[in-house]
């Protein structure tokens, strides 16, 4: 490699050899030394020699804990083994858009036992016929699984259920059907405390097998248009600490006042609730303001039956709520006039797309609230997507540049998935879009739960 391991003695000195690659060390205060360095991220577009590179590192870096991975092409499942054979007290890895694929991911999950968080995306070197990953012996310190945008993501079924300290799972644009695996989960690992599921494969089959968790605190379902008030349902009858739901039914019509009405009567510890492209009466709305007191955050986008009556009836009956958006929804003046004399608490209210609504009684809302903080937006009109309110929350810290074109990815599973799954990236453009994650709490998620998310 034309300089020996002994004489690298600080990453400045290795990025002289190796450009591309970006470290994010432990202290920006000072110049780490590989051997002290905790953190690594490599972000790397055309060098040779990536699998040398990364042992070279893991060989000096032994004490690092977190590492990030994007768009590192040319990285081998050798070169991942060996990395992990070196670096064994790992506790984050985050991979994106790389080539390896099973065998490197199980030797990452052998040798690593300290790991607790793992996120991968993209990951091109799964392959239908790829070998089971996991659990292996990272299983018992495995707290957090990301899995995004994979194909043959199943394969990580075992790792999923295999760990016993996991709390957060979270599967988004993954391929295939996903039902087999959650009710695996449900039965052999009940201890989850989040679950996001967001444009996959899932039914009300899965829906019923997480319902298991009993302890489930947060729970989102987007874009899943298989899942219907009866799965729903089953989750709020057995997960009645759920804090925080987030749903994006579709503009399906399969979920409703019937789901919504069970969670109001089983879950009353719920802060926080966003419903996007549904259609719930004041009927649901009116048993949620009263009976979830501890409410503090609600969202409400996309829906043709929310009008100046439930806003009343929110107004009237949350008396903890504190902070309020409302998108693409049929109300006017009159609705926020209702504001002005409910919800004592309410720091923050969003009017976005909602023509009715004018800046007279935005203005007016301000004076007579005081410290109120209102958003209007009523001029701009663009698809529901539910980005772009302030009660939208993003599912990973890390995107990656696309390594193929979506008809490419498409076209690479079409002739292995069955006609169902054909059917539904059909009808409900699977991979469409730039922002293929539409939700609706970005930052007003609370800090105490998981830091990710800071308030407004």
């Amino acid at each position: 490699m034309g300089q020996s391991t002994s004489s690298l003695g600080s990453p400045s000195e290795f990025s002289q050899l190796y450009p591309n690659y970006r470290f994010k060390l432990s202290s920006s205060a000072v110049i780490t030394p590989f051997e002290l360095m905790e953190e690594a991220e490599f972000s790397e577009n055309v060098v040779v020699g990536h699998d040398d590179a990364l042992v070279l590192i893991s060989i000096r870096c032994r004490s690092l804990t977190s590492v990030k991975l994007r768009g590192c092409r040319e990285l081998t499942d050798l070169g991942m083994v060996a990395f992990a054979q070196n670096c064994k007290g790992l506790k984050k890895l985050s991979c994106g858009s790389c080539m390896f694929g099973a065998k490197a991911m199980n030797a990452v999950l052998d040798h690593c036992t300290a790991l607790e968080e793992l996120s991968v995306k993209r990951l091109r070197g799964l392959h239908d016929s790829a070998e089971p990953i996991g659990p292996g012996a990272a299983a018992s310190s495995l707290k957090s699984i990301c899995l995004k945008e994979l194909v043959h993501g199943q394969n990580f079924g075992p790792l999923i259920v295999g760990s016993k300290k996991l709390k957060t799972l979270k599967l988004i644009r993954c391929l295939g059907e996903w039902d087999k695996v959650l009710d695996m989960l449900g039965k052999f690992n009940t201890g989850l405390t989040e679950i996001h599921l967001e444009r996959v494969q899932v039914s009300d089959v899965g829906l019923c097998a997480i319902s298991n968790c009993s302890n489930l605190e947060i729970l989102h379902i987007v874009k899943t248009p298989e899942c219907s008030n009866s799965g729903l349902v089953c989750v709020a009858e057995h997960c009645k600490l759920l804090r925080k739901l987030h749903i994006d039914a579709w503009r399906t019509n399969r979920i409703g006042d019937e789901g919504l009405i069970v969670v109001a009567k089983q879950c009353p510890n719920l802060q926080e609730l966003v419903l996007i492209g549904m259609n719930p009466t004041s009927t649901s709305l009116a048993l949620i303001a009263s009976n979830c007191q501890k409410l503090e955050r609600l969202a409400l986008c996309g829906s043709g039956t929310i009008g100046d009556a439930e806003i009343a009836c929110i107004a009237a009956k949350c008396a903890a709520l504190k902070k309020l958006c409302i998108k693409c929804c049929p109300i006017s003046d009159v609705g926020i006039e209702a504001l002005g004399f409910g919800c004592p608490n309410l720091v923050k209210v969003k009017v976005k797309k909602c023509k009715g609504v004018s800046t007279e009684v935005a203005d007016w809302l301000r004076e007579r609230k005081g410290s109120l903080i209102v958003i209007l937006d009523a001029c701009e009109i663009e698809p529901l997507d539910g980005s772009g309110s302030e009660l939208g929350v993003q599912e990973s810290g890390m995107e990656f540049p696309p390594i193929v074109s979506q008809g490419t990815l498409v076209a690479d599973v079409a002739s292995s998935s069955n006609s169902r799954m054909t059917m539904f990236r059909t009808r409900f453009g699977f991979f469409t879009g730039k922002n293929l994650v539409a939700c609706t709490l970005r930052r007003w998620s609370n800090g105490e739960d998981d830091g990710s998310n800071s308030n407004l």
